[in-house]
């Protein structure tokens, strides 16, 4: 097996998992190297919003596809997904196994399944995004629901970006069902698949403390280090979790204990969307991510059948 995904919602211990099997693979005399699958850990200076891990804290481990984005890009699944399998084919050439790890779940799916992305069109994309900043979001995802009402139930109704997509998709191709994803994906190579799971309680308190420690390990002083760099102009990152919010307090818009009560909320949300895109892969090992002996007993599992 070369090609492992490690995956659940933010704040479960996808990255110490990840961690902790790839040693378990080098005692057996293996070589296993981590894939980043999170959208938001591509960009570069946008380490303590998105928790990415230290360089000092990675124990040896090659890390791949951290990094790898200025704040100004715009990140794309098709030109992550042919990057990543490069990366995997790489690690795989060398005899290793690469744990592809992450709680962006298109990423992932991009990635383990055959999945095909249509192109683009700039002057689509532009009207779409243009009526977007004109009336909202709610509208332009009433529109996609009348169109494909089965993949505006799989899009979130307040994600700009991935409303204008399938819409642009819809007109490129004609065809509405040419946005969704299909139901029984072919997978692109073998793999296997461990899903970490928490207790809904624990998790939402663990990620209301961990924003809340974001601020106090210093966020506004990344996000102000990231305005020369293009913050504001970024079609992506400015749009992500907590750095949207941190931006508006640094600007004078949001008070901090609003901006950190909204990115509370909004995380708690997102981190609900990924256990209901997570349950779609039927064929994982789901483990529960708190408990100790369940958590020793899978890596142990992964670890032999490599």
């Amino acid at each position: 097996m070369t090609l492992i995904a490690v995956v659940g919602a933010t704040g479960t211990g996808k990255s110490r998992f990840a961690l902790d099997l790839a040693h378990a693979i080098a005692e057996r005399g293996g070589l296993a190297e981590v894939v980043n699958a999170d959208a938001m850990q591509l960009y570069r200076g946008m380490d303590i919003g998105t928790a990415k891990l230290p360089v000092n804290e990675r124990e040896g481990v090659p890390h791949h596809l951290l990094d790898v984005l200025d704040v100004t890009d715009e990140a794309s699944v098709a030109a992550y997904q042919a990057e990543a399998r490069r990366v995997v084919d790489d690690i795989a050439g060398r005899g290793g196994v690469a744990l592809l790890t992450g709680g962006s779940g298109l990423y992932v799916s991009s990635v383990i399944h055959d999945l095909r992305f249509p192109g683009t069109d700039a002057a689509i994309r532009a009207r779409l995004e243009a009526e977007l900043e004109e009336v909202g979001p709610g509208l332009m995802h009433r529109r996609l629901r009348e169109l494909d009402a089965e993949t505006a139930a799989s899009v979130d109704a307040q994600n700009g970006r991935r409303i204008v997509r399938a819409l642009e998709v819809i007109e490129l191709t004609g065809e509405p069902k040419a946005a969704r994803l299909p139901d029984e994906p072919v997978p692109w190579r073998p793999h296997r698949i461990v899903h970490l799971r928490a207790d809904r309680a624990d998790l939402v308190a663990r990620l209301d403390a961990r924003t809340a420690g974001m601020w106090a390990a210093g966020l506004l002083d990344e996000v102000r280090g990231l305005i020369p760099k293009g913050l504001e102009r970024g079609v992506t990152a400015r749009k992500a979790i907590g750095y949207a919010q941190a931006l508006a307090q640094v600007q004078g818009r949001m008070a901090e204990a609003d901006a950190i009560a909204e990115t509370q909320a909004l995380t708690r949300t997102y981190a609900r969307r990924q256990v209901g895109w997570f349950k779609r892969y039927a064929a994982a090992s789901v483990v529960d991510a708190g408990d100790p002996a369940a958590l020793a007993a899978e890596l142990a599992r992964q670890a032999s059948g490599v």
